[in-house]
């Protein structure tokens, strides 16, 4: 039996947009903040201005502040006027049409009444489906009751929506808990994700140098904890609402650059560790383990501007290959595994071998999309 079909998440941000107005108070803090101010921060990221109130024959998307929702509701919602979101009868969310009556709608989220409204499409949050393109997932988006009984469980469900789909394994598995517990802490704390991502750029730097004087396990610690904070200043950014262009520049240009860096310190400090090797093998290695992953990116690339998704997401076989494919935290992994055996220079040449086959699986599967394009055949993502 077929599910429901998936809501385009794709945020509004022409001039023709809704107005964000949320309704209510409501003195309940999520990450840190009071319900108005996170929303409000939410909206403007999905490009949505914030209001205080509805301006007469102005489109609008209304907000009850008795709940705490999924953001990825705002872009779905911010493309679909005369449409409304409930949960057990209530009215939560609500873009209301340009002259349309705003004031009604209002009052029924004031009144905590009945969500039928005429002239308004209601989809019940607990059966709708949103496929997440910038998150490469397909899911339920949560709305729940916001209360001081409540708020834990909504800061989880709010953490959980943020997390990307399809992703390494470490970071979907391994700490997403205690990345969830940093998360929190930071945002309470006032930490901006910025500066979360400096204190992470801080130990990828420390880690290469240990790597490079053949320090492995202190640069191992270095560097997870710096894995660990990529994951938390993501979440805290999108938690809050506190994205912003230089963030985004800030924490992908590291996450572009550094890992070469890493693997060419490995291979250099073998000879601090009592494991060199040949010169002309070691270049080749590190010539092979850099091209390789040069060119993944741009496959991944050129997969992205033919076909207008991720690579990783195109069929099943993608995003599972994603979770264990040659990036730096599974290739970490198996330098962790080899140097248990206090063997770092095989971890290296598993790291070169590794790459190669990542290399060849995704060269193969460019050329099945384009075959199937040329087929005549859709080549459009698994989750939608």
């Amino acid at each position: 039996m077929a599910g429901p079909t998936p809501l385009d998440t794709a945020p509004m941000t022409t001039p023709d947009a809704p107005l964000f107005v949320p309704v209510g108070t409501n003195a309940t803090r999520l990450f840190g903040l009071d319900a108005r101010t996170r929303a409000c921060r939410l909206a403007e990221r999905a490009g949505l201005a914030c209001a205080d109130e509805a301006p007469p024959g102005r489109a609008v998307l209304l907000a009850n502040l008795a709940y705490a929702w999924d953001p990825a509701w705002l872009k779905m919602l911010a493309g679909k006027p005369g449409t409304l979101i409930a949960s057990e009868g209530r009215s939560v969310l609500a873009h209301v049409a340009a002259g349309a009556d705003a004031a009604a709608v209002t009052a029924a989220m004031q009144d905590q009444g009945s969500s039928a409204i005429d002239g308004m499409t209601q989809l019940d949050a607990a059966t709708a489906e949103v496929a997440y393109a910038d998150l490469r997932k397909r899911q339920r988006p949560f709305v729940l009751p916001l209360t001081g009984e409540t708020a834990d469980r909504a800061e989880r469900a709010a953490y959980d929506a943020s997390y990307k789909g399809v992703t390494d394994a470490l970071t979907l598995y391994l700490w997403r808990r205690p990345a969830f517990y940093l998360t929190r802490w930071a945002a309470q704390a006032g930490l901006s994700p910025n500066a979360v991502t400096a204190v992470g750029a801080v130990l990828c730097v420390l880690a290469f140098f240990l790597f490079w004087n053949g320090q492995y396990w202190l640069g191992t610690v270095s560097g997870f904890a710096f894995m660990v904070l990529d994951t938390v200043d993501g979440k805290l950014a999108r938690c809050t609402g506190t994205s912003s262009w230089w963030g985004n520049i800030f924490d992908h240009g590291i996450d572009l650059i550094h890992p070469p860096f890493w693997w060419w310190a490995w291979l250099h400090g073998l000879g601090a560790y009592g494991r060199p090797l040949e010169t002309v093998y070691a270049a080749n290695l590190l010539a092979v383990i850099v091209a390789g992953y040069i060119v993944q990116r741009a496959i991944e690339g050129l997969f992205m501007r033919r076909f207008k998704m991720h690579i990783h997401v195109w069929q099943q076989i993608d995003s599972q290959f994603r979770l264990i494919t040659a990036r730096r935290n599974p290739n970490m992994v198996i330098l962790v595994l080899a140097l248990l055996f206090q063997r770092p220079d095989v971890g290296i040449e598993l790291l070169a071998l590794w790459t190669l086959v990542s290399l060849v699986f995704h060269a193969v599967r460019l050329a099945q999309a384009e075959a199937a394009y040329y087929r005549g055949e859709p080549v459009v993502t698994w989750l939608s």
